[in-house]
């Protein structure tokens, strides 16, 4: 039983870890991902601490993961995981059985699971948590108390000041669509072997009293002006394969609602993209922006300024071009506001976070 127990140990421990530094790696994404459990639970009101929950849940995650492992407080961090591990198997379970959210986010972007893969995790891992709690009497500390205070307090110290840093400078490790080296115009094309749902349309029309319902190759012979259109019907006839582009709405609007994304694409040269995700807090940022574009200009790059509510960012920088883009589109392209990306065509050449964009010159 000794040797069982520190293999589930181990295991638990590990995984925790393994989940809790992937996430360490892009907090905002974690965020994002919370925030839609919250919009389909109705908990709009949530959203604003989206990000401090994710900040707080990567960190417990890992030191949990390392207290288990060394036998740290075993009692309390077996029952606080019992705790998560229910918590986290209704979350994954809901995504599973009502098809509302399509991944859970559980080990970040760098590593997507299907909601039933990560159901079945959440399944597994309630049972081992359960045996460390049944069985926590027979587990002894690896590490003295002393050793295991220092051990965890260098665990949430870098675990916060880890999330701190890629907040400001982006991740780490860059596993979204938009990572340096990625063609985004190849990104929106339909992957090999990917297969679309398949619909069969009908439609419910009202004649003489009566409601009428056919598809497109059953009009009746008589369809006239005197049928009353009441619905459409969308019928699922055969799921596709579920595969997807990696992109599904990179846009570049005017303010005029003209689609310009093609006209970038194609210019000759090198040009900046500075991914702004709303209007708020241009303050911040603009006096970096404004050293910044100097540099840009001497090297003959064009800077565009694209933002989900572009007519604010024009109001702020009525000399630059401006263009609007979808706000989820931003919110996976830019994790931090704003977000330089160096492009030649559609390609990003490179990409920084305002306060690291001066390397782009170099």
């Amino acid at each position: 039983m000794k040797n069982l127990l520190l293999v589930v140990r181990w295991v638990v421990g590990l995984l925790f870890i393994f989940s809790g530094l992937i996430k360490i790696n892009d907090p905002a994404g974690l965020s994002y991902k919370m925030q839609e459990f919250f919009e389909a639970g109705n908990l709009h009101g949530m959203n604003d601490y989206a990000l401090l929950f994710a900040v707080l849940m990567n960190v417990f995650e890992v030191l949990a993961g390392i207290a288990i492992i060394i036998g740290w407080q075993v009692k309390i961090f077996s029952w606080l995981l019992l705790l998560l591990i229910v918590f986290f198997t209704f979350l994954t379970g809901y995504a599973l059985f009502s098809g509302k959210i399509k991944a859970c986010g559980c080990f970040g972007d760098c590593l997507p699971i299907t909601p039933a893969q990560s159901f079945g995790k959440d399944l597994v891992l309630l049972v081992l948590i359960l045996v460390l709690l049944f069985y926590q009497s027979q587990i002894k500390p690896l590490t003295g108390s002393r050793t295991a205070a220092v051990l965890l307090g260098l665990t949430v110290f870098f675990g916060f000041f880890i999330q701190w840093y890629v907040l400001q400078h982006l991740p780490f490790v860059d596993c979204l669509p938009y990572k340096k080296g990625n063609d985004i115009r190849q990104q929106m094309q339909m992957p090999a072997g990917a297969t679309a749902d398949s619909f069969a349309i009908e439609f419910l029309y009202k004649k003489d009293g009566r409601e009428l319902r056919f598809d497109q190759a059953n009009f009746p012979d008589d369809f006239d002006s005197t049928y009353e259109y009441i619905n459409r019907i969308d019928r699922l006839v055969k799921p596709g394969n579920g595969l997807k582009p990696a992109i599904t709405d990179f846009s570049l609007q005017t303010l005029q609602q003209a689609d310009s994304t093609e006209a970038i694409f194609q210019q000759p040269g090198k040009y900046i993209l500075v991914l702004i995700q709303d209007g708020k807090d241009i303050q911040e940022w603009k006096p970096a922006f404004d050293r910044l574009l100097p540099q840009f200009n001497a090297k003959q790059w064009p800077v565009y300024l694209v933002s989900s509510e572009a007519a604010k960012v024009q109001e702020q920088f009525p000399q630059m071009q401006v263009f609007s883009c979808d706000a989820t589109v931003l919110k996976t392209a830019a994790r931090v506001k704003p977000t330089f990306f160096l492009m030649q065509g559609a390609t990003i050449i490179n990409k920084h976070s305002y306060l690291d964009a001066g390397n782009l010159v170099k």
